[in-house]
């Protein structure tokens, strides 16, 4: 099984990062604006819609406050397994980071997925850029 990590560095508070992260239905305005382009609730899952055309229907498996971590999967034709979590962790009073960790089948799809990812960074750095800037 595939698995990729990310863990980024963020100019900002724990507290605020988590807020965008939990904010389910709000991906594409407060996470990772400009990567996703549309994200529709559809009960306990979201609908999103990705700067390359592609959408997947991402459920939410679990959303916990206390430890700042939300857990997802996409159950697809093309994906055996998928399931992901992001976690924020406090480095400071104004900085934080966001572990990102995806497993996935079939790993043939995992260059693809981890170009992706590469992708969402860059957005979740334009959403939460240096106090200044």
């Amino acid at each position: 099984m595939a698995s990729i990590h990310n863990d980024v560095s963020l100019p900002a508070p724990a507290r605020e990062v988590w807020d965008a992260v939990r904010d389910f239905g709000a991906l594409h305005q407060r996470l990772v604006p400009g990567f996703v382009t549309a994200c529709q609730l559809d009960g306990d899952a979201r609908i999103v819609t990705f700067a390359n055309g592609s959408v997947a229907r991402e459920v939410l498996i679990d959303c916990d406050d206390a430890r700042r971590r939300l857990v997802y999967a996409i159950n697809s034709e093309r994906l055996k397994h998928y399931s992901a979590s992001a976690q924020v962790i406090a480095e400071s009073e104004t900085a934080c980071r966001l572990v990102w960790i995806i497993d996935m089948l079939p790993n043939e799809l995992a260059a693809y997925v981890q170009e992706q990812t590469k992708a969402a960074v860059i957005a979740m750095h334009k959403a939460f850029p240096p106090k200044g800037t």
